[in-house]
């Protein structure tokens, strides 16, 4: 689920579906040695970040910039597909290398995992139908409707935290909570701006909401931005990481990428 995939991980240690798929990548993959392979895992759920299209083939934001990375770093780079829930304990269980997941840097998550420097940035925001007549998003002000958040995610801690009085409805991903949105299971929504606004803007369901009052940014909940998640004993890879994402920021693959998506900048 969006700038970035702000999603507490799971306390316990969720049973996880972990997918690996037949993309390998990276300028070195004919002659990679063991070191120069990793695993990197995303959600493939998670528009337009990453996602299956009908082919079922990866696509997305975060994936595009997987591949400028691997091909910076001469990595040979193979992507395993995690439902969310499982994304950092299976990491620390070395079923893959890295998380490139538009996953939030929160404190709770750094506890846990070494980021990068972020690779783009979003704020949280609410959501309503068009004509709702919400007009205050603070808490005492929602306490007649009903929010809606995705399971598992920076949002629905802020929720719990701030809104406990609200009555709240929690949808397993994204796409169940805009269509609870739409379909008015749902009065409200607490989401990741860049995520929800590709189906604001380019989607017929989406035409029928807007974004109501302003950016929430709480690095508490919502981290600094999203970075790339490794195991902290890694710190070779992390540095590798990190000297990709200033390769592919200082020329024009980066910015290319961010205007394949967005009509506006996102670091």
């Amino acid at each position: 689920m969006p700038g970035s995939r702000s999603t507490y991980p799971s306390k316990a240690l969720a049973v996880a579906c972990v997918a690996s798929i037949a993309v390998i990548f990276g300028s070195a993959a004919s002659s990679a040695s063991d070191n120069d392979s990793i695993k990197i895992a995303v959600e493939g759920a998670f528009p337009p970040f990453n996602y299956l299209d009908t082919a079922n083939q990866l696509q997305g934001f975060d994936v595009d910039v997987a591949k400028a990375l691997c091909e910076a770093a001469k990595l040979k780079c193979e992507f395993v597909i995690q439902e969310w829930t499982g994304m950092i304990p299976n990491l620390l269980a070395k079923r893959y290398d890295a998380i490139l997941s538009s996953m939030s840097m929160s404190s709770e998550r750094r506890k846990q995992v070494a980021f990068t420097r972020k690779y783009y940035d979003s704020p949280s925001v609410f959501i309503v139908r068009k004509g709702s007549g919400v007009v205050s998003t603070a808490p005492e002000d929602l306490k007649t409707v009903k929010l809606g958040v995705t399971a598992a995610t920076s949002q629905e801690a802020y929720a719990k935290k701030f809104y406990g009085a609200v009555s709240t409805r929690v949808f397993h991903s994204s796409p169940d909570l805009y269509k609870g949105l739409a379909d008015g299971s749902v009065d409200i929504i607490l989401e990741d701006k860049l995520a929800v606004y590709d189906w604001l803007a380019n989607t017929k369901a989406g035409s029928c909401c807007e974004f109501k009052n302003g950016d929430i940014k709480d690095a508490e909940y919502f981290g600094d931005g999203a970075g790339i998640a490794v195991r902290p004993s890694d710190t070779q890879l992390l540095a590798r990481l990190n000297a990709a994402l200033d390769t592919i920021q200082a020329v024009d693959t980066y910015d290319t990428i961010n205007a394949k998506y967005f009509p506006f900048g996102i670091r």
